[in-house]
């Protein structure tokens, strides 16, 4: 498994993010990550496949219980609206289920939270699992209708947001 040093750091702290860049061009990895429908309070499986012929932002934060990834989480909510209806957003995070849906109902953030929290894999899959916190790197990616990634930002200061406005070009792009 591929370290990376130095890519990702908050204050003076230098983590180590497990995993292999993706690019753009490359097929996206598949998942197996869970969500609670607040419908039937059930725990859901869902995979790449389940959105199949749409355009997906991923949109990977540490912990919906950090404050910026509750900013970032719900910046993406309010830009919904500018994306085209196809699209869907995805927030990804290592939290269980019941915590993303609580945010959820707290926030009124509609769009579907994911979570990793039964395994690393789709952290190193996607090359954004932070080693020391066993926590996924900020970072975003758009995947084409045919499954292959067209956008990745991996953001190095956990501390800051990603480009929203390059992401949101990068989902139109996809969608025409």
């Amino acid at each position: 498994m591929e370290e990376r040093l130095s890519e990702a750091f908050a204050g003076a702290e230098q983590l180590t993010v497990m995993g292999k860049r993706l690019q753009p061009g490359e097929p996206a990895p598949d998942f197996c990550l869970h969500y609670l429908d607040l419908v039937d309070m059930v725990v859901h499986t869902v995979g790449l496949s389940d959105v199949a012929g749409q355009v997906r932002l991923l949109s990977m934060v540490n912990s919906l219980e950090r404050a910026v990834c509750q900013e970032v989480t719900q910046r993406w909510e309010t830009l919904r609206e500018a994306l085209p209806p196809e699209a869907y957003i995805y927030t990804i995070s290592m939290d269980p289920p019941e915590v993303q849906a609580d945010f959820q109902d707290r926030t009124g953030v509609l769009h579907q939270a994911l979570s990793a929290q039964h395994s690393a894999q789709f952290g190193q899959d996607y090359g954004v699992w932070i080693k020391e916190w066993r926590l996924l790197q900020r970072s975003v990616v758009v995947i084409d209708r045919a499954n292959r990634i067209v956008y990745v930002e991996y953001v190095t200061d956990q501390m800051s947001e990603p480009n929203y406005a390059a992401a949101i070009d990068a989902v139109k792009q996809a969608a025409k």
